[in-house]
C-alpha cells in the first residue's frame, strides 16, 4: 500500500488537504492524524470494514475497544442510549480535550467498535487538525493510538511513519502532540463514574465537578479482567529492550542504579537509564535519557514515549527508569512506564 505523508500546521490548515482526507476517512480508508494526547488511526467507526483495517494495520487483538472520536456533542446522540447527568457534567467541563467517556451505545455501534461489549468510549479532541479533520469527514472516526500494537505510543508524525507507512492511506505530520499520554478514560455507566485508564484529566480535576470518582481494579495489573478501555489487556508501549522501574528513596535509587548498570556491564550488556534533569549528573558516561524535571509532570508526560521510542535506536538490552510519583498527572505517566515494563518494578529499600 501507498501511503500518503502530508504536513499540516495547525495555524495554518490547508482546507483542500483536509477535504482530501476528509474523502479517505467517508470511503473506508484510514488515516493517522495528531489529537493533543498522542496520534490517532482512524477510520469511519461505523464502516467494519473500515474499522478492520485499523486492526490489521497496527497487529490490535480484535477484543481491545476503540475510541469513537467526534466533533460535537451533538454527534453522540446517534451512538449512545442515555447521557446521565454525571456524563454531562464532565462533557461541559473538559470536552473538547484528553477525556473520554464509556456509555451504553446503541444498535448502530457496531461490536468491532466495542470489542463486543454494550458499551462504546467516545471523546472530542481539542486539536485544530483533528477537530477540522472529523467535522469534514462528517463520520464518527474510531481511532486508537497510530502505533503497531503494544509499541510506544506516538507523539510525532515520524513515530506514525515509522509503524505504519505501507500499512495505512495516509498520515498527517501535524507537529508534537501536547499532552503525550493518551486520554483519561471514564466510564459513567454505573453508580460511581470509574476511571479506567487515567491520562490528562486526572482524579482530582474530576472530583471538581463530580461527588465521588472510583479507580477500576484492573490498574493493578490483573491478567483476567474485561478490557474495557483501551489498553488494559494487553502489554503495551514497550520498547524492544526489557524495562525495569525502580521505586523508592531518591538517593538509594541513585545507588541501586548504578550498582545494577555494574551488574549488567559485567553480563555484556547495554544499560540505558531514564531519569529526570535534577538526576541526570548522577549517571555520567552511561547511556541516559531524562524526561524532563521531576516538578514539571507536564513534561514527564509529553516526553515519556519519546524517551522510550528513542532507545529503540540505542539497541541498549535493558533499561533501568527513575519511577514517578503517583498523584495528580504522575497516576498516568506510572501507569504507562509500569506498562512498558510489563509490571517489572523493583523496590529500593
Amino acid at each position: 500500500m501507498e501511503t500518503q505523508i502530508i504536513e499540516i500546521d495547525c495555524n495554518h490548515m490547508e482546507e483542500k488537504a483536509l477535504e482530501g482526507l476528509a474523502e479517505i476517512l467517508r470511503r473506508g480508508g484510514t488515516v493517522a492524524f495528531p489529537t493533543e494526547t498522542v496520534y490517532g488511526l482512524g477510520a469511519n467507526a461505523l464502516d467494519i470494514e473500515a474499522v478492520k483495517k485499523i486492526f490489521q494495520a497496527k497487529g490490535r487483538p480484535s477484543d481491545n475497544p476503540l475510541i469513537v472520536h467526534v466533533a460535537r456533542i451533538e454527534d453522540i446522540q446517534p451512538l449512545v442510549k442515555d447521557i446521565p447527568l454525571q456524563a454531562r457534567r464532565v462533557m461541559e467541563r473538559f470536552w473538547p480535550g484528553p477525556l473520554t467517556i464509556v456509555l451504553e451505545k446503541t444498535e448502530g455501534v457496531p461490536l468491532a467498535i466495542t470489542g463486543g461489549l454494550d458499551t462504546v468510549a467516545i471523546r472530542i479532541p481539542a486539536h485544530p487538525i483533528a477537530q477540522r479533520l472529523i467535522q469534514m469527514a462528517g463520520v464518527p472516526v474510531a481511532a486508537p493510538s497510530a502505533n503497531l500494537s503494544g509499541k510506544p505510543s506516538p507523539t510525532r508524525g515520524e513515530h506514525v511513519v515509522k509503524d505504519l507507512r505501507g500499512k495505512v492511506d495516509a498520515i498527517i505530520m501535524g507537529g508534537s502532540c501536547d499532552v503525550g499520554v493518551e486520554s483519561t478514560v471514564l466510564d459513567v455507566t454505573g453508580e460511581v463514574p470509574t476511571i479506567l485508564r487515567p491520562g490528562g484529566i486526572t482524579k482530582e480535576m474530576l472530583l471538581e465537578v463530580l461527588e465521588r470518582v472510583e479507580v477500576d481494579p484492573g490498574l493493578k495489573g490483573e491478567e483476567d479482567i474485561i478490557p474495557k478501555s483501551p489498553g488494559m489487556k494487553y502489554t503495551h508501549y514497550a520498547p524492544e529492550a526489557e524495562v525495569y522501574i525502580l521505586k523508592g528513596q531518591e538517593e538509594k535509587v541513585h545507588h541501586k542504579i548504578q550498582e545494577l548498570v555494574s551488574r549488567y556491564k559485567a553480563e555484556g550488556k547495554r544499560v540505558g537509564i531514564i531519569c529526570f534533569d535534577e538526576d541526570h549528573d548522577e549517571y555520567r558516561g552511561e547511556i541516559v535519557k531524562s524526561m524532563g524535571s521531576r516538578g514539571e509532570l507536564k513534561t514527564v508526560a509529553a516526553n515519556l514515549f519519546k524517551v522510550l521510542r528513542e532507545f529503540d535506536e540505542t539497541e541498549v538490552d535493558i533499561i533501568l527508569a527513575e519511577a514517578v510519583e503517583e498523584i495528580d498527572l504522575g497516576e498516568a505517566i506510572m501507569n504507562r512506564l509500569t506498562k512498558a515494563a510489563g509490571y517489572k518494578i523493583i523496590y529500593v529499600e
